[in-house]
């Protein structure tokens, strides 16, 4: 059984969560609460020198830190990742953008309005945020006005790490409602057999 270390109001450990609740793969939870430092303490950082969560313990003193490494080990012959080459690339295309133009401004807005104190100088940087987090969720939008899901005919992994976010991106200030066809694919995500909400 994998054990994931992780904090429940984090989209990118709610990743691992929902595979493998879509998976009906048990697994063993640890809570760790990146807020008052748990993931800098000498115990977690020879697990993740990168002091980060999630962390997948694959088996006794085997570590995948990175959330969507680990959402690839976890769908890999699975119907999460596709058989066909150009489509295993397209999957992993929307991953990246994930991690690189969508996550970095939705997820951290999110974490700026629900995490730190209102006077906290971080709230300056929420403008630039939104201008390019909303760029991020034009893309999907008009993605999706042609795609029931980002690739192929079946949900994937690469659906798995843009929902986490962006489902939950009305608390860090977006609102979702101009974005019809996200709204739609949300909906078409949480009807899923087997799928589980994130700890708010």
């Amino acid at each position: 059984m994998v054990k994931i270390y992780g904090m429940a109001q984090s989209g990118n450990c709610y990743k691992l969560q929902l595979l493998l609740s879509f998976l009906q793969q048990k697994y063993e939870w640890q809570d760790i609460d990146i807020l008052s430092g748990e993931t800098q303490t000498p115990e977690f950082l020879k697990r993740n020198p990168a002091g980060k969560v999630p962390l997948l313990e694959i088996e006794s003193n085997t570590f995948l830190p990175e959330s969507n490494a680990a959402l690839f080990y976890l769908a890999n012959e699975s119907t999460f990742w596709p058989s066909d080459p150009l489509q295993q690339a397209n999957v992993l295309r929307w991953m990246f953008f994930e991690q690189y133009s969508h996550e970095p401004y939705i997820a951290v807005a999110r974490f700026i309005k629900r995490f730190l104190p209102k006077d906290h100088p971080r709230h300056s940087e929420l403008p630039e945020l939104h201008q390019k987090g909303s760029t991020a969720l034009k893309l999907m939008n008009q993605h999706l006005a042609d795609n029931v899901w980002f690739v192929g005919d079946t949900i994937s992994i690469a659906d798995i790490a843009l929902f986490a976010y962006t489902h939950v991106a009305a608390e860090g200030g977006f609102e979702l409602s101009q974005y019809l066809n996200i709204k739609n694919w949300i909906s078409q995500v949480q009807q899923q057999p087997h799928y589980t909400p994130m700890v708010l």
